[in-house]
C-alpha cells in the first residue's frame, strides 16, 4: 500500500480561525464519519485560483436534501451511494437535478460497493460527472478529480453567467431604445447594469455634450450612495474625488475596470459623450467586463435615439412657438389694415366732403371777391377816381377774405377733429414686446441721421389695452426725438414698471423745452419753439394724440428737462391697476 493510500485524521480548524473571502463551497455526503474526516484531511491545504474549499458535511441523503435546499451554489458534491437506503445517493442526484433544477453542481459518485450501483448503468440513467470507489480515490486522484470537477464548474458558472447576461442585453435592448427621456434612459442604464453584474453597486452617470464646454458635465442618473447627485431642485456638484474619475474617463474615452472602481465610456454617433462610474462590493470577472463592453456598445444608438427625439422636441416647440408668433403677427397686421382701411374710408369721406364744401361753400365768397376786384379796377380806370367807393370795394374784399380764410380753418378743425376720435380695443399684450417692434420698425429713420437708437426693456411685462392705438403713440414719441434731435445723437428707450405707474419713455438730445414751451405741451395744432434738425415737416399733432392716447388709457403723458444737461424726456405713464399678469 503506498502513503496515498493511506488517510490521516486531524482535528478540525481552530475556533478563532478567519476563513479566506473566497471559497470553493463543497459538500461531501456520507453515512461515515470517517470519510469526511479522511476527506478532511485529505484536503485540508487544498486551493485553486486563490480560492481555498468550504467543506460541508451531511451525514445522509435526508441531511443533505435539507442543506441544499437552504443553501444553493454548491460547487461540487461528493456523494456515497448506499446510505440509510441502497439507493439514497442515486435519489439525491434526481432531487438535485430534477427538483432544485441545479445543472452547475459537479457530483462526484464515490461508492465502497461497486455492486449495489454498477458503473455503467449509473453513468447511463443518472446525471453524474464521475464515478469512483472509494479503494481507488486516493489522497492524489481525489485532488485530480476535484480539480476537474472544480474546473469544470468553473466553466459552467462562466457560461452560465454569459447567457443569463446575453439574456438580460437581449431583454434590455428593445426597452432602452423604448426611452424618450434623458434622465429615464440613464436610470434604466444603471440598473440594467446593476442586473447584468448581478451584484450590488452604486454608480452615477455622466454626461458631456459636444455643444457645451470640455469641462461641463451634467448628472443624469445616480444610485445607491450617489443617488443624492440628482435631487429634485436638479444635479449636484460632484465631490473632488468623483470629478477626477470623470474627467479621467472622458480624457481616456475608454473602460477601465479596478478593484473597487469601474468607469464605462460611450461615444455617440452624434458626437456627445457618457462616462457611467460603479463601485460595486467586488472586483469584476472576466466575463463581466466582456457583457459590460458588449452591453455599452449597444448604448451609443440608445443615446442617440433620446438626443435627437429631444431635438425633435425641441424643433417642435420652437416651431409651434413661431406658427404662433407668425398667427399672432398675422393678426396684428390684420387689426392694422382693418384700421388703416377704416382710417382710408373715413379720409376718404372727408376729402369728398371737403370737395363738396370748397364747390359749393367756398364758390360764393370768392365769386364775391372776384367781382369786387373787378369793380375795383374799373374805379381806378375813372377820372376822377372816387377813392370813397375804392375803399368801400378793398373793405368788403377783405371782409370776404377773411371769411373765406374762418371757412377754411372751420374745415381743417373738423378733420383733425375727426382725426382725434379715437376709440380703444382693449386686449391683454406684451407692452415690452410692442416697445422692441416700435423701436426696431424706426432705427432705419434714425440711421439716415447716424443716430443711435438704444433700448432698456424687460424681456416681457403684460398689461390690457389697445395695441394699435399704443404703437401709435409710441411711434410719435420716437419720431419727434429724431426729428428734433442733432445729427449723430443718442436716443433711449426705456420700459419700466414702477410702484404706480408703468412707464414708457424716450430720452433725446435736442435743445430741451423752453418756459415758452411748457405752456403748450400736448396742444393740437402747437409749434414748440424747436425746429427740426433736417428740415423735415411738422403738423403740430402729434402730442396730442400721444396724450388723448395715454388718458383714454387712464393714464397721462409728461414730459421735462434736464437741467444743464440736452434733451428732453417724453413718457406714456400708465397705471398699475389696469395691468394683469398674462
Amino acid at each position: 500500500m503506498s502513503d496515498d493510500d493511506i488517510l490521516f485524521l486531524i482535528p478540525d480548524d481552530e475556533p478563532g480561525d478567519s476563513a479566506p473571502a473566497a471559497t470553493w463551497p463543497v459538500m461531501v455526503v456520507d453515512d461515515d464519519p470517517a470519510v469526511h474526516e479522511g476527506t478532511r484531511f485529505a484536503l485540508s491545504g487544498y486551493s485553486l485560483d486563490g480560492a481555498r474549499l468550504d467543506l460541508v458535511s451531511a451525514y445522509s441523503a435526508a441531511e443533505a436534501r435539507s442543506l441544499l435546499a437552504r443553501r444553493r451554489g454548491m460547487a461540487v458534491i461528493l456523494l456515497d451511494v448506499v446510505m440509510e437506503t441502497d439507493d439514497a445517493g442515486l435519489k439525491l442526484v434526481d432531487f438535485i437535478r430534477r427538483e432544485l433544477k441545479d445543472e452547475t453542481v459537479r457530483i462526484i459518485l464515490r461508492t465502497g460497493q461497486p455492486g449495489q450501483a454498477p458503473e455503467r448503468r449509473v453513468i447511463v440513467d443518472y446525471d453524474i460527472n464521475d464515478y469512483k470507489a472509494k479503494t481507488e480515490l486516493t489522497a492524489d486522484k481525489l485532488f485530480t478529480s476535484l480539480t476537474a470537477a472544480l474546473r469544470a464548474y468553473q466553466q459552467l458558472k462562466r457560461l452560465e453567467e454569459t447567457r443569463r447576461g446575453l439574456e438580460i442585453i437581449i431583454d434590455a435592448a428593445p426597452m432602452l431604445l423604448d426611452y424618450k427621456s434623458m434622465q429615464r434612459l440613464a436610470e434604466g442604464v444603471l440598473t440594467q447594469v446593476a442586473s447584468l453584474l448581478n451584484v450590488a453597486c452604486a454608480g452615477i452617470l455622466v454626461l458631456r455634450e459636444n455643444s457645451g464646454p470640455q469641462d461641463a458635465v451634467s448628472v443624469l442618473a445616480g444610485s445607491g450612495c450617489y443617488q443624492h447627485l440628482v435631487g429634485e431642485d436638479g444635479p449636484r456638484p460632484l465631490d473632488d474625488e468623483v470629478r477626477e474619475i470623470v474627467t479621467r474617463a472622458f480624457t481616456e474615452r475608454r473602460h477601465t475596470f479596478g478593484d473597487q472602481w469601474s468607469t464605462l465610456y460611450v461615444h455617440t454617433a452624434s458626437g456627445s459623450e457618457i462616462v457611467a462610474l460603479l463601485k460595486a462590493d467586488r472586483s469584476l470577472s472576466q466575463t463581466d467586463q466582456a457583457l459590460i463592453a458588449l452591453f455599452t456598445s449597444r448604448l451609443s444608438v440608445a443615446f442617440d435615439n433620446v438626443i435627437l427625439y429631444e431635438q425633435l422636441q425641441r424643433a417642435n416647440i420652437g416651431l409651434e412657438q413661431r406658427v404662433v408668433e407668425r398667427t399672432a403677427e398675422l393678426m396684428r397686421a390684420n387689426r392694422r389694415l382693418a384700421m388703416q382701411r377704416s382710417d382710408l374710408r373715413r379720409a376718404n369721406q372727408l376729402k369728398t366732403e371737403i370737395l363738396g364744401t370748397v364747390a359749393h361753400d367756398l364758390k360764393n365768397p370768392l365769386a364775391v371777391i372776384l367781382g369786387r376786384a373787378e369793380m375795383l379796377g374799373d374805379m381806378i380806370d375813372a377820372r376822377p377816381q372816387p377813392s370813397e367807393a375804392m375803399h368801400a370795394q378793398i373793405g368788403h374784399i377783405r371782409e370776404t377774405a377773411r371769411r373765406l380764410t374762418g371757412m377754411i380753418e372751420t374745415l381743417i378743425a373738423d378733420a383733425m377733429n375727426d382725426a382725434l376720435d379715437i376709440t380703444l380695443r382693449r386686449e391683454p399684450l406684451d407692452f415690452a414686446a410692442l416697445a422692441r417692434e416700435v423701436s426696431q420698425a424706426n432705427t432705419p429713420l434714425a440711421e439716415t441721421k447716424c443716430q443711435t437708437l438704444c433700448s432698456d426693456i424687460p424681456d416681457t411685462l403684460y398689461l390690457c389695452g389697445d395695441a394699435e392705438r399704443l404703437r401709435e403713440a409710441m411711434d410719435n414719441l420716437i419720431s419727434n426725438a429724431i426729428k428734433y434731435s442733432p445729427v449723430g445723437a443718442e436716443i433711449v428707450v426705456t420700459v419700466a414698471r414702477e410702484e404706480i405707474d408703468t412707464v414708457y419713455a424716450v430720452r433725446d438730445h435736442g435743445p430741451g423745452l423752453s418756459p415758452e414751451d411748457t405752456g403748450r405741451l400736448f396742444g393740437r395744432f402747437q409749434r414748440l419753439s424747436a425746429k427740426p434738425t433736417a428740415g423735415e415737416g411738422s403738423t403740430g399733432l402729434g402730442l396730442s394724440i400721444v396724450k388723448r392716447i395715454a388718458e383714454l388709457h387712464g393714464g397721462r403723458a409728461t414730459a421735462e428737462t434736464h437741467g444743464a444737461e440736452p434733451g428732453s424726456t417724453f413718457a406714456i405713464r400708465l397705471p398699475n391697476i389696469a395691468v394683469e399678469v398674462m
